[in-house]
């Protein structure tokens, strides 16, 4: 699940370190992804476990979503965009032009690689409580897609292919032992 909408994720800001909390727009979806997370889980007893990224608005949301309290995972955390924290695509286009996060470096924050290294611990770490029972990770945008990637067993630079918008859910499922994305970028109405 991704954190629901804050004021930077509205206006296409680079959000990592900077802890912002959610819009009244983002609450008011945050308390709409509860019900969506039931109705995806169907009959299933609540999840195991909930992780969380330490960041304002991703704890939030699992709280506004009625979520069991999070058990705060650091490497949830967003990609860290280094001195592009703040700036928008555009921005940085003006002096690197055809810059995205998948393609090119953000000076002082983390590769593609650092950010593979995070999301395979949390795979591990999800698939440890994942025997005993649903584990709901609450994180950020493009975290997520690295780790959807991840799952799949592709390069963390193939999250290019996944939508995740603020306050929408991905499930990970598998079809007899095979890693498959069962819902990407659901949201809630």
């Amino acid at each position: 699940m991704r954190h629901a909408e804050t004021e930077w994720s509205a206006a296409g800001r680079h959000t990592s370190r900077t802890d912002l909390p959610l819009t009244a727009t983002g609450e008011r979806r945050a308390a709409l992804v509860g019900p969506l997370v039931s109705a995806l889980r169907g009959p299933d007893p609540p999840p195991l476990a909930v992780l969380s990224s330490p960041r304002l608005r991703a704890t939030r949301t699992a709280a506004l979503a009625g979520l069991p309290a999070p058990t705060v995972v650091d490497d949830l955390a967003e990609w860290d965009y280094g001195q592009y924290e703040g700036l928008t695509t555009p921005q940085i286009r003006e002096s690197i032009p055809g810059w995205t996060v998948w393609t090119h470096p953000c000076p002082g924050g983390e590769s593609a690689e650092d950010v593979r290294a995070r999301a395979d611990r949390v795979l591990a770490h999800a698939a440890r409580l994942r025997a005993d029972g649903d584990v709901v990770l609450v994180g950020h945008g493009h975290f997520s897609r690295v780790l959807a990637a991840r799952y799949l067993g592709l390069p963390p630079t193939a999250g290019v292919h996944f939508a995740h918008d603020a306050g929408g859910i991905t499930v990970l499922g598998n079809d007899r032992g095979v890693p498959r994305l069962d819902r990407v970028n659901a949201q809630p109405l």
